[in-house]
């Protein structure tokens, strides 16, 4: 951690310890919290001068890790005071402070992810692969820190509007002709974690509360492909279209997060 001695008093600047190389390239379709989809997996790059092996002795024995980071991509869009959470169908406003909602005066995030391993390869070369990720790649790293189930996981916690866990099977998936035989090839391959990676993204309805339009085409980015799926004409069912190679990273329908 860094500040610079020429911002003003009260004011903070902080460089980034690491970045995050994650399985989502676009923010619509990553899951809206840590640990939804299991399969959603990454690593947190460490950067000069923290990507020593010192920097994270000891943290093999912890399984999960808490993650603070910047919400790079909405960084242009300022923050309001109020904002409409998914969680109450897109429609009620709430004060930003009681939401996570990436637009805020100081846009700081917070995960809680899965320690799946360290790679350690000589001085220089440190990284930890995680998984039940939600954040973007490319997301810049502020700190990192071992969870504590003692004192982190807290039963008598109330949750506000927020209260129990979103659907992860929000909607019933099927594949087109086509998806099925290049998931099958994929199988075929070895990438199963991949084909559920894809069904459970889906499974848990990315699209924004208010935006639920029968057979509207979506795409979210994945790795190096494109999933290509629609919404189905009845409520709760989606299918999925196409898995194509990925020529850009733009959305077809952004979330608003």
């Amino acid at each position: 951690m860094q500040t610079d001695s020429q911002t003003e008093p009260g004011v903070f600047a902080f460089s980034p310890v690491a970045l995050v190389r994650s399985c989502f390239k676009s923010k619509f379709g990553i899951p809206r919290q840590p640990g939804l989809v299991a399969e959603a997996r990454g690593s947190i790059v460490l950067q000069p001068p923290y990507n020593q092996p010192n920097a994270v002795r000891g943290l093999e024995g912890f399984s999960h890790i808490w993650v603070l980071f910047v919400f790079h991509e909405s960084l242009r869009q300022g923050w309001k005071a109020t904002v409409r959470p998914p969680r109450l169908g897109g429609e009620t406003r709430v004060g930003v402070f009681a939401s996570r909602s990436p637009f805020r005066p100081s846009p700081i995030g917070l995960s809680v992810l899965k320690l799946e391993k360290l790679n350690i390869a000589g001085q220089g070369r440190v990284s930890l692969e995680v998984s039940g990720l939600d954040l973007l790649d490319g997301t810049p790293v502020l700190d990192i820190k071992p969870y504590l189930p003692y004192t982190d996981a807290i039963a008598e916690a109330q949750g506000g509007f927020a209260k129990n866990a979103p659907k992860t099977n929000a909607l019933q998936v099927k594949c087109s002709d086509m998806a099925a035989k290049q998931f099958d090839m994929l199988q075929k391959a070895g990438r199963q974690d991949l084909v559920r990676l894809c069904q459970k993204l889906i499974a848990c309805d990315p699209r924004p509360a208010y935006q639920h339009e029968p057979q509207r085409q979506y795409s979210i980015f994945v790795e190096d492909y494109e999933l290509v799926w629609q919404a189905g004409l009845e409520n709760g069912q989606a299918e999925i279209l196409e898995l194509r190679k990925s020529t850009t990273r733009k959305p077809r329908r952004a979330s608003d997060a």
